[in-house]
């Protein structure tokens, strides 16, 4: 029993800093998107304002250390822009 405690404790030792290095992929993945004029001019007004402002969120989430926040705040971008 202890044994699989420590080994559940181990593996999200190991997780966490996996969430934390995703963050800044997921960004550069929306910032490439909005790069894109013809992925962009497929997206009404308020879905790319709603685009900007989960990236912006899930910046300061990040920034923050809230990597869980972060990842869901920029994987709904990513899902408004289709990537």
């Amino acid at each position: 029993m202890i044994k699989k405690l420590l080994a559940t404790l181990v593996l999200m030792a190991f997780i966490a800093p996996a969430w934390a290095h995703m963050c800044p992929s997921l960004m550069s993945d929306i910032d490439e998107a909005l790069e894109d004029e013809e992925k962009v001019s497929q997206l009404s007004e308020d879905e790319l304002s709603r685009v900007r402002d989960l990236r912006e969120e899930g910046e300061q989430y990040h920034n923050d250390g809230d990597h869980d926040q972060s990842v869901e705040a920029l994987n709904e971008a990513k899902e408004i822009l289709g990537v």
